[in-house]
């Protein structure tokens, strides 16, 4: 008996300590308030994690007031405090994000029309609350934004908003895109802005997951943004 309880234990005790060397709480019910992943303090950062975090601080998201760089704060948001977990993964994904914030062929306005597509189809409250802003700084009309939040078909969209509404929704009702939409699409964008079209919205799922398995709050405890359907 004493055999086979010495067997069972001593790989879990392996597996707590690989977690906590590696930086990852060995506690799964270590949370923080709603938010799943606890937020963790730089000071508690592992060096390879920390490398994540000052390379997100000192990128282009320091210039645009995004939570992940702001100054003085103690902590990386989320979605990166989770992916960082998985400091590669973070480090890896956070390049993709920046490239498709800062770099992308689509202009803001559209970029962040796909993007709050994506929060409204997942109904990803804090994807919502970070990027309603960034769209309306974009050019986006609010009246096409409140249709969109409030699960209707924005009215008066402009004819690029249309290829870009029409693209993302009919690519999340039938897991791909007809012909039509497809020429419709390149004749607006080009190849290069379909790909960063399917790539915006394909990272800002991922995104919105993250942050819905983790119920990342909204700051200050402020009511969510999105309407139930």
């Amino acid at each position: 008996m004493h055999e086979r309880i010495t067997r069972t234990i001593a790989p879990l005790a392996m597996a707590s300590l690989a977690a906590g060397c590696a930086g990852v709480a060995p506690d799964p019910s270590r949370h923080e308030g709603p938010r799943r992943f606890a937020l963790t303090p730089y000071s508690e950062m592992t060096p390879d994690q920390r490398a994540v975090a000052d390379a997100i601080r000192t990128g282009p998201r320091a210039s645009v007031g995004s939570p992940a760089a702001a100054q003085g704060a103690t902590s990386l948001s989320s979605p990166f405090n989770v992916w960082n977990r998985s400091p590669e993964l973070a480090d890896r994904v956070q390049k993709l994000g920046e490239y498709l914030r800062f770099r992308t062929s689509l202009p803001p306005r559209l970029n962040e029309f796909a993007i709050l597509i994506t929060a409204r189809r997942w109904d990803s409250q804090y994807e919502w609350f970070a990027h309603h802003r960034l769209a309306m700084a974009g050019g986006l009309d609010p009246a096409v934004a409140e249709d969109l939040r409030n699960n209707r078909v924005p009215a008066n969209m402009k004819p690029d908003e249309q290829v870009v509404y029409d693209f993302v929704t009919e690519y999340f009702d039938h897991r791909g895109v007809s012909d039509a939409t497809y020429k419709r699409a390149v004749t607006a964008f080009g190849e290069r802005g379909v790909a960063d079209l399917v790539a915006v919205t394909g990272y800002y799922m991922l995104v919105s997951m993250t942050l819905n398995v983790d119920r990342t709050p909204i700051p200050d405890g402020g009511p969510k943004p999105l309407p139930a359907r």
